[in-house]
């Protein structure tokens, strides 16, 4: 009997309240764009598509058990979430997926479930997977070797959007612009017009867009890189170059110039850093370069070969540990301890360039961690690891709820779930992990003096986890509302010990 008749397939589609990670990533990323057509290849109940059509996309689908009637077409981005996970021939597995990649038009969206969800799922083996206990079947893949089968399959260089959730991009050119995208410093500018100018408020949109670019870029744009304002701002001034002379002079040279230099400072790291990441699927030739991309590489560093010269002596940098160690031991932003260097997630594009790749050849290997709140640099092996504090902001002591590994040398991926942990480790000293200008901030300071001058913080192994940090207020005598120390009646602690 034919094992595709025996197994249902169709059981495993399941209702989502939401959009599905491959989807809501897709959009994030701007890989979906307002423009782009999708075609979900298994759409299982249609959810994604139901919900993308409300939102206004260009969206469909279709799905043997579903929709078997619905026709499948060529889209711009198609998506085969969570569909060779439960094919058990291996055969038909890799026929679907080239059968969706040849509908995609520009990208085509590969997700499967990773390995460490298997252990959440029972069964017997079969295959290359196992039988559930519902009768479906199921494969779970590590990162690498879901990659390396899409690559293979494919012929091609796919790229780790996040953990079990990979991008095909159809042409190279968009694989860069994506790649420099992530590498890319948010950096909004500081300085404003600090006096009124008639020529400034009647083009004040224009002129911002203009002050925005430059700041993100360290540089002006070309024309056909701001089509709408660089064409709206030349029918005013001369050049885009006489446009942003204006903004300096309006803004003060002392903070314009200050402000370039900073954004010019920043665009070279990035730039760095992408070409340095790049290595890892081949790097372009300088004529493959995306325009916005070549022009970056021209105004920042004069050529091409000099830029990955410095690039490549950042990424032989990843590969001597005492680098990374004083690069860790020499940062001004986050947590220092004896193993590792602690990092708020916002604070990652701030750091060095060095630790900036050290992280992008962790996120080459898992993709982006939607869920990360803190990322742990290694100090005595390659190794990055992704953490979860959900409740970071508004609880003072937050939980771990997850840790996703990324082992640089033995290029596999490890999650560690503390959602059940009865006494998961938790945080102190919140304000050590995130920039300066972080909101709430001050009040992580404040409830760090408060536990100090209680001697709540004095070091043990202890209060590193919710059970020892709750016996130690006990015992002091204290207890916490919101991001307040309050002191309580009575303490259970020796009085010599409480008055430490």
């Amino acid at each position: 009997m034919d094992s595709a008749q025996v197994i249902p397939r169709h059981q495993t589609a399941i209702s989502r309240q939401q959009l599905s990670k491959p989807i809501a990533l897709a959009v994030a990323d701007g890989i979906l764009s307002a423009n782009s057509t999708l075609f979900d290849y298994g759409c299982g109940r249609g959810g994604d598509v139901t919900r993308l059509q409300a939102m206004g996309y260009a969206a469909h689908g279709w799905d043997p058990g579903h929709s078997p009637n619905a026709e499948r077409r060529a889209a711009d981005v198609v998506n085969l979430g969570y569909v060779i996970n439960v094919i058990e021939d291996p055969t038909e597995r890799a026929r679907t997926l080239a059968s969706a990649w040849a509908l995609a038009r520009q990208v085509l969206i590969v997700a499967a479930r990773p390995d460490w969800e298997a252990r959440t799922v029972t069964g017997h083996h079969h295959g290359d997977g196992i039988i559930t206990k519902r009768g479906t079947f199921q494969k779970f893949y590590n990162q690498e070797e879901l990659r390396n089968w899409i690559n293979v399959q494919l012929h091609t260089d796919c790229i780790a959007a996040a953990p079990g959730v990979f991008y095909v991009f159809r042409q190279d050119a968009d694989a860069q612009t994506f790649l420099a995208s992530r590498t890319r410093h948010r950096l909004l500018p500081t300085s404003r017009p600090r006096r009124r100018q008639a020529l400034y408020d009647a083009h004040r949109e224009d002129l911002d867009a203009l002050a925005a670019f430059i700041t993100a870029r360290g540089r002006l744009p070309a024309p056909e890189e701001a089509p709408g304002t660089a064409d709206r701002l030349l029918r005013v001034f001369p050049s885009l170059r006489q446009a942003a002379a204006t903004l300096r002079n309006i803004t003060g040279h002392q903070d314009w110039d200050k402000d370039l230099e900073q954004a010019r400072n920043q665009a070279e790291h990035d730039l760095l850093v992408y070409l340095a990441l790049s290595s890892f699927r081949g790097r372009p030739k300088a004529s493959e370069l995306p325009k916005g991309i070549a022009l970056d590489v021209r105004m920042l560093f004069g050529s091409y070969r000099k830029a990955c010269s410095k690039a490549d002596a950042l990424l032989h940098g990843i590969a001597d540990q005492r680098h990374l160690n004083n690069a860790c031991s020499a940062s001004k932003i986050g947590k220092l301890t004896a193993d590792a260097l602690y990092v708020h997630v916002t604070a990652v594009q701030a750091l060095d360039p060095l630790l900036r790749v050290y992280e992008g050849c962790a996120r080459a290997l898992t993709g982006s961690v939607a869920e990360c709140t803190i990322v742990k640099f290694s100090r005595m092996m390659t190794k990055v690891s992704y953490l979860s504090y959900p409740d970071f902001d508004t609880t003072p002591h937050p939980a771990l709820t997850a840790s996703l590994r990324a082992d640089l040398r033995m290029l596999n991926v490890k999650l560690t779930d503390f959602r059940r942990s009865t006494n998961p480790p938790i945080l102190h000293r919140k304000e050590t992990f995130v920039p300066l200008d972080y909101l709430g901030r001050d009040k992580f300071v404040r409830l760090t003096k408060q536990e100090e001058r209680a001697g709540l913080l004095l070091e043990s192994a202890t209060i590193g986890t919710r059970a020892g940090w709750e016996q130690r207020l006990q015992d002091r005598g204290y207890r916490l509302d919101g991001h307040r120390l309050i002191r309580t009646a009575t303490a259970t602690a020796p009085a010599s010990l409480r008055s430490k």
